[in-house]
């Protein structure tokens, strides 16, 4: 099982999980697990758990999520990804194989981009809205907000079991598993005036949505070697949409997966042979 851990940085603290093998070397390959939108490190478990043995892996709460820090401001992809140096720079890591779903599907090519020598490889999980949005869109975020699965369980509630129906009806918890139970009570919290709701507030939501759509996340040539996990019935189905994967990422390869946008909570054992399948290719 992992551990938690937290790093005091001048701003903000982030809080991480980490799984390290028994008998770790220098040459333990690491991996850095980055979480969606309104999600968790704790929905790693499984993948965690699974690779422990051989890699040393850490999976933080990103600002605003989790057990982390929760600013009013500064959600920017440059804040998150100065976090997330900060923490490399902190395990003493010069690299790692990095691993984004959703949100931070479009933030590891930002990153990968800015500084590839970060990068053994890339896994990107059903990555969201890659290209930059045009700005009328912003119009529709009220209604999206109330759409997403990944908001439904926001609140507030005025029980924890009416929050807990809410999450049965969404795609993160459609099987209900032990895992799943697991990270729902992770990512909920009773507030101050007794009702519960999410342990990721709104201006997060609000401030990340608008630099996703702000800003353009493929736009040049990216020679890292990346897998691209694309779930059946995930979000990224239509040709047009993989276009700019399969333009930029020039060293792609695209696994097909059965499950939904958290195929990693639903479908986890072919999720996590997947991904040790391409890290094993990436290792030789």
């Amino acid at each position: 099982m992992p551990t938690r851990n937290r790093l005091h940085l001048p701003e903000i603290e982030l809080s991480y999980l980490e799984w390290k093998p028994e008998a770790e070397t220098a040459k333990v390959p690491r991996l850095l697990l980055l979480h969606g939108l309104a999600d968790s490190a704790v929905v790693w478990t499984s993948l965690g758990n699974y690779l422990s043995n051989r890699y040393h892996i850490v999976a933080p709460d990103l600002r605003g999520h989790g057990e982390s820090s929760k600013p009013e401001i500064d959600y920017t992809f440059d804040s998150a990804i100065a976090d997330l140096e900060a923490l490399m720079a902190h395990l003493n890591w010069q690299n790692a194989h990095i691993l984004g779903h959703s949100w931070t599907g479009k933030l590891a090519p930002i990153w990968a981009k800015q500084n590839p020598d970060r990068f053994c490889s890339t896994i990107l999980v059903d990555p969201i809205f890659i290209t930059k949005m045009p700005a009328v869109l912003k119009l529709t975020l009220p209604i999206v907000y109330r759409k997403l699965d990944c908001l439904k369980c926001m609140g507030p509630f005025a029980t924890l079991d009416a929050a807990e129906s809410a999450a049965k009806q969404s795609g993160e918890y459609a099987d209900w598993s032990e895992v799943q139970q697991m990270v729902f009570k992770n990512q909920i919290e009773q507030k101050s005036d007794g009702t519960w709701g999410s342990k990721f507030g709104i201006s997060a939501r609000n401030r990340i949505f608008e630099e996703v759509m702000r800003v353009a996340g493929l736009t040049e040539n990216i020679e890292i070697p990346t897998l691209f996990i694309q779930p059946e019935t995930g979000v990224n189905r239509m040709d047009w949409q993989m276009q700019p994967y399969q333009k930029y990422l020039k060293n792609l390869v695209i696994e097909k997966v059965p499950g939904n946008h958290w195929c990693f909570l639903t479908q986890p054992e072919t999720f996590n042979q997947t991904v040790a399948k391409f890290l094993d290719n990436c290792s030789q």
